[in-house]
């Protein structure tokens, strides 16, 4: 049988729940033993203190103790009257000494102690509390004792004009053997056991909703996973609570919102491409075909065209390649000290016949007090600042402008791509950097591309930790920003 996670909740908090009531009880229990025996023990201290008071009474009559000594029922009566009321029913006479009725002479009694009362006694707090008792002289030599006198209990000193003349001494109950103090007992370990065991159904009912209760949303997230790994991406999961369990629901939507939107941009990636790739073999199979049938005759400019259209398929599928080397990071760059001036005025050489035939001019500003160390990959680079200029003189107008400039702040170096008319609506800037996105206006295969180049060109600046933007120019056209952390990599 499968045990679930609500199960073993429940179970851990049961046992928590458990160990901790009967641990209590366990305590409570030892606790009201060991209180109870000191409560009866300090009661009786009581009646040890108020025998002491009559026998100091008695001593200041007789002077001595062997007329006690000699007559036990007087030590007897004078005890009974001394011990603590609590024990058997009011009324009841002790064993040993004469009913009440019988205790009322109408004169003294030939055998009165002084301060002895000879009215109503008081219960007894045990049956042998007198048997613990014991009396000592002022040498501590026992005069009468009905216990083992143990060295080392405390004794209450009985004086007379400000000597010791005594010492009475009670022996420290031990155990509780009275039936009504054992019932007391029994009664309150029964609560006990009643409290716990209320306690214990109700932390089980406790228990039982609270492991519920957490287990649920880990549950649903179960399920919501199960629909995730199913192609489900719109599966979405409430947050109950603002603890772990809510976090983990929160980051669980934030991963299929991802996966959703990555398979939204797979399904475009391959329209797209399905695009691209469909309108130049649209072209070569027309063309192919009309001179197979005769139709048109394979002249210089029909071969020519039909040249335009491979090349045109070939740095497409050579783009493609590069982007999915900088997706997965298996371009190879070579990294090294080189000087950021020096790359790009090589790159900006080699475009300088294009803008010349184009009539638009090109512009570097760098710093003037030399080159610009930094640690990267040189042909990278040359790859990165091609694909910019390859974009400016695409799409720069006739008789336009671009200018480069190269300059650095505290801790970065600072490449600013400008150029002129036409610009790129705002709205289109932040998708500049998509694959195969272009805007519509530049949708014209004479001069536009796949819309490849820009994506290379964030895969390439990300290689070496910066980053690359797009807003627009003052000079009316499109400013590129890429900021390159200066002398690191």
């Amino acid at each position: 049988m499968k045990v679930g996670v609500a199960h073993k909740m429940f179970l851990a908090l049961l046992t928590a729940a458990v160990l901790s009531v009967f641990s209590a009880v366990a305590i409570m229990q030892w606790n009201i033993n060991r209180g109870f025996l000191k409560f009866i023990n300090s009661v009786e201290q009581s009646g040890v203190s108020r025998l002491a008071g009559k026998l100091e009474e008695f001593y200041r009559a007789e002077q001595k103790w062997d007329l006690l000594r000699s007559d036990p029922a007087r030590w007897n009566r004078l005890v009974a009257v001394s011990m603590p009321e609590v024990g058997p029913p009011h009324g009841n006479h002790l064993p040993g000494n004469p009913p009440q009725d019988a205790r009322r002479p109408d004169g003294p009694s030939p055998n009165h102690i002084p301060g002895e009362n000879h009215g109503p006694m008081p219960p007894r707090i045990s049956h042998d509390f007198d048997q613990r008792l014991y009396l000592l002289d002022n040498n501590k030599n026992v005069l009468i004792k009905n216990a083992e006198v143990t060295i080392g209990n405390a004794v209450t000193p009985l004086l007379y004009q400000g000597r010791v003349v005594g010492y009475l001494g009670l022996s420290p109950r031990q155990i509780i053997s009275d039936a009504p103090q054992q019932r007391f007992l029994r009664e309150q370990k029964s609560a006990l056991g009643l409290t716990a065991g209320v306690v214990v159904l109700l932390a089980s009912a406790l228990s039982l909703l609270l492991a519920r209760r957490l287990v649920k949303p880990i549950q649903e997230l179960t399920h919501a996973t199960h629909q995730l790994a199913a192609g489900s991406f719109d599966v979405r999961v409430s947050p109950a609570s603002h603890d772990e369990l809510g976090q983990l629901a929160r980051d669980f939507n934030a991963l299929a919102v991802a996966l959703e939107q990555g398979e939204l941009t797979r399904r475009q990636w391959v329209a797209d491409i399905s695009h691209e790739l469909r309108t130049p073999l649209a072209i070569l199979r027309g063309e192919i075909e009309a001179l197979q049938d005769g139709i048109r005759q394979p002249t210089t400019d029909k071969v020519n065209s039909l040249h335009s259209e491979v090349m045109h398929l070939v740095r497409l599928v050579d783009d493609l390649y590069q982007l999915s080397l900088s997706d997965v990071g298996a371009l190879t760059y070579r990294k090294s000290e080189l000087d950021l001036v020096s790359v790009l005025e090589e790159t900006m050489m080699s475009f300088r016949s294009d803008f010349l035939s184009k009539n638009v001019s090109l512009e570097l500003k760098s710093p003037d007090d030399g080159g610009v160390s930094f640690f990267g990959d040189s042909e990278r680079l040359h790859q990165l600042f091609s694909n910019l200029l390859d974009n400016s003189l695409k799409y720069t107008d006739s008789g336009g402008r671009v200018l480069v400039v190269l300059h650095m702040d505290s801790s970065n170096v600072i490449i600013d791509f400008n150029d002129s008319a036409p610009n790129v609506p705002e709205a289109e800037l932040d998708r500049l950097f998509e694959r195969l996105y272009r805007v519509e206006s530049s949708r014209n295969r004479l001069t536009g591309g796949a819309g490849l180049g820009l994506a290379i060109c964030r895969n390439i600046v990300t290689a070496h930790n910066g980053s690359i933007s797009a807003q627009a120019s003052s000079m009316g056209g499109l400013w590129i920003r890429i900021e390159l952390p200066g002398g690191n990599s």
